[in-house]
């Protein structure tokens, strides 16, 4: 199997809200559209982002009034510390304040207005 490219779907109330928080936040764009569904892509993600309304068809009938829940949208970044300030200098809610792990892991982490968790790390000594 080769596999061409990567995704993480996402079920939430409302993917506009969503959609706008990582446009916004974190520099992603929409790549393709529909009623229910948005696709966002990064140039340096590695993957893309899929947003899927609760109830759409799509889903599995037993999954369609589930909601994201209980992951962590975890995104590796160069300078942490920088993103938090950027993040809170932009009024986002910092809903883990930065912190760093005895493993050697610093993170913060921010919640998007449907309750996705969006994590941003650094791993200390290691280069981006």
């Amino acid at each position: 199997m080769q596999i061409t490219s990567s995704a993480v779907s996402l079920t939430v109330e409302d993917i506009e809200a969503s959609a706008s928080f990582l446009r916004q936040h974190f520099g992603f764009a929409e790549q393709m559209s529909a009623d229910g569904f948005v696709s966002l892509g990064h140039d340096s993600a590695g993957m893309n982002v899929v947003l899927l309304r609760r109830g759409i068809e799509v889903l599995p009938e037993g999954f369609r009034d589930q909601v994201a829940a209980g992951l962590i949208l975890a995104f590796v970044v160069a300078d942490v510390a920088a993103e938090e300030a950027r993040l809170r200098a932009a009024g986002v809610e910092i809903t883990m304040p930065l912190r760093e792990e005895p493993w050697g892991e610093r993170l913060f982490q921010v919640t998007d207005p449907n309750g996705v968790v969006v994590q941003l790390v650094e791993w200390a000594g290691q280069q981006q």
